[in-house]
């Protein structure tokens, strides 16, 4: 009983209102797939965590029993809050996750080593949560596709360069392929994998 009270007095907080704030950040979630490039913001629904709060926030709304969830880097505290706010599992190998968050950008592994999917089940391709130093002011990527009325620019620091040219070798295999949240504190750009990107 004593380590369950010590474990929930240092457990990291979720929604304080798990319903209304679910729907708003999933909104807020579909809202930047669906307009590529855009910065979206979660809003203030969490307290301060070492996690990029629009990533934990993301995961709380999107994750739950059936959505296993791969951390790149081990994270007990975020691990611990998953597990009980979501009641998603933690796997040890990227292949298996519905979910994966990535902290450290400079440590992604190689997109195929995702699951992306199948022509037939193209939804249980996996959704990256990858955190990024900023959402500008690094190298410039033009983007283009669905949801994009002309072109739109982005410029993310801290994105390895291999995840860009990775991500665009798997356009001839839609509607196989990945999504990407590039988060940093509270804000995030959605990436579809219907979005063609060009780096400048």
């Amino acid at each position: 009983m004593e380590y369950a009270q010590i474990a929930l007095s240092t457990l990291t907080p979720g929604f304080a209102d798990p319903v209304h704030d679910t729907q708003a950040v999933f909104r807020t979630l579909l809202d930047a797939l669906s307009r590529p490039g855009t910065i979206g913001e979660v809003g203030n629904v969490l307290p301060d965590v070492r996690t990029a709060r629009a990533a934990f926030a993301a995961l709380l709304a999107l994750c739950d029993y059936a959505t296993p969830v791969w951390l790149a880097q081990p994270d007990t505290a975020l691990g611990s809050a998953l597990r009980f706010h979501t009641g998603a599992p933690l796997v040890d190998e990227p292949g298996a996750a519905a979910f994966a968050y990535v902290h450290d950008a400079s440590a992604l592994p190689p997109i195929e080593s995702f699951t992306l999917g199948t022509a037939e089940s193209p939804e249980q391709a996996v959704t990256l949560l990858i955190r990024v130093e900023a959402l500008t002011g690094g190298v410039p990527v033009v983007l283009s596709g669905p949801g994009i009325l002309d072109t739109e620019t982005i410029s993310p620091v801290g994105l390895p360069e291999h995840f860009w040219r990775e991500r665009a070798a798997l356009a001839p295999l839609f509607p196989c392929g990945v999504d990407c949240y590039l988060v940093s504190g509270a804000r995030l750009i959605g990436l579809p994998r219907t979005t063609l990107a060009k780096v400048n």
